[in-house]
């Protein structure tokens, strides 16, 4: 995973001197890795949200926590200077990047840890910061037949960037965001020092760095939950013309108890329309199905809502009994009568659907462009209000984008 420079044949005496200064820098760290000059590859000057560019001085390739502690020390006794780590690009603003600073690439260190563990009688992975999720699931899953229990909804982010936000997905109602599904961290804190915490040791670096935008230390190691993984998902949607209905079958979904309910609760606001990006034609999930427009209730508004749904099943599951406990679980739900569409797909296919939609957009070449995203936490008592001003109002054409919205419990 190291990536080593070859020598580059300079036609500059500028040129030349950087590189002389990058092999200056790189001798007196004594790093393990890799450094080069910001400009070479030009991944650490860019994000995923395509809004923002800074150049940084340095994009290090550290070989594990050793040299990211001997790079955040050296940073440390530098004024002005700024490190950033780098999971796999996916901040929106700028913070994977460090404006005449050190970049950090996480993803180098992606392999040094994969270790499976008991603890306290339920199993546990120990995985690398600068893993991506999707690697882990696949390593998980092929090798012990075991999974993360809370996940994001795309998953070529890196462990330690989701476990530095939170991590939500249609998971987070049963089992809490990916944050609350971690025992134990190692970290390089700000001084550089390498330091293993836990709820029981050094407590507060460890609730600190989980969901800590960063600023508390970087992740190098995580410890993650795992249970037993399905073999298979029934992947549902339901569409909704009323907001109050949506909201009140998606509450009463997340808590369920758990044989009462699905394994997976989402939620998103679509166009009544057929523009192909944000109307109805996003909405099926058999391409053989078409929206049926006709099914919907004449007071229908400019914005409909669509339940996500997942429930897991073994391979060894017979058909008829998967039918009666889908059945038995969307038969008292509210949404428009004739609007549901599902299909069958592998758990990991299920898991990394967003997989396809990024390859398509990039076949399509929009996979770089700007990717301006917000997240908000409502409370339940201003969600109506929100609908009326933001989605009803303010987005009732669309975004060009996804527009999710699901309940969270607040225990969680």
């Amino acid at each position: 995973m190291i990536a080593c420079l070859g020598r580059i044949v300079h036609d500059s005496d500028a040129e030349s001197k950087l590189d002389d200064d990058v092999s200056t820098i790189f001798n007196s760290l004594n790093l393990q890795g890799s450094i080069e000059n910001g400009d070479v590859s030009g991944i650490a000057s860019k994000d995923f949200g395509g809004l923002y560019s800074f150049k940084p001085l340095y994009l290090i390739r550290p070989s594990g926590a050793e040299d990211i502690s001997r790079i955040v020390k050296a940073a440390a006794g530098t004024p002005h200077l700024t490190v950033a780590a780098r999971g796999n690009g996916h901040s929106i603003n700028g913070q994977a990047m460090a404006d005449g600073g050190y970049v950090i690439d996480m993803r180098s260190t992606g392999e040094n840890h994969f270790k499976l563990l008991t603890v306290n009688g339920s199993p546990c992975i120990d995985v690398s910061g600068g893993a991506l999720w999707e690697d882990v699931l696949r390593r998980c899953v092929s090798r012990f037949g075991l999974a993360p229990r809370s996940w994001t909804d795309y998953l070529s982010l890196t462990v330690g960037g989701t476990l530095s936000n939170a991590g939500v997905s249609g998971q987070a109602f049963r089992y809490g965001p990916q944050t609350s599904n971690v025992t134990e961290l190692e970290v390089v804190t700000g001084k550089g020092d390498i330091t293993v915490c836990s709820e029981t040791q050094n407590p507060e670096l460890f609730f600190g760095a989980l969901g800590g935008l960063g600023q508390f230390g970087i992740i190098t190691r995580a410890r993650v939950k795992l249970q037993p993984a399905p073999d298979m998902v029934r992947w549902i949607r339901v569409v909704y013309a009323e907001f109050e209905e949506f909201t009140r079958d998606a509450e009463l979904l997340v808590s369920q108890k758990e044989d009462e309910s699905f394994d997976y609760v989402e939620g998103f606001v679509f166009c009544n329309n057929d523009d192909p990006v944000n109307g109805w034609p996003s909405v099926q999930l058999n391409p053989d199905q078409e929206f049926n427009p006709a099914h919907l209730p004449q007071t229908a508004g400019p914005v409909l809502y669509c339940l996500e749904l997942g429930f897991h099943y073994r391979n060894s599951d017979q058909p008829s009994t998967v039918d009666m406990a889908v059945s038995r679980l969307v038969r008292g739900l509210g949404f428009v009568d004739g609007l549901i569409s599902q299909v069958d797909v592998s758990y990991m296919g299920f898991l990394l659907r967003v997989k396809r939609a990024e390859q398509d957009a990039k076949a399509n070449g929009v996979w770089d462009n700007p990717h301006p995203w917000l997240n908000l936490f409502v409370s339940k008592s201003d969600i109506v209000d929100f609908d009326r001003t933001v989605f009803k109002k303010m987005v009732k054409n669309g975004i060009g984008g996804p527009m999710l919205i699901y309940p969270l419990l607040r225990s969680k």
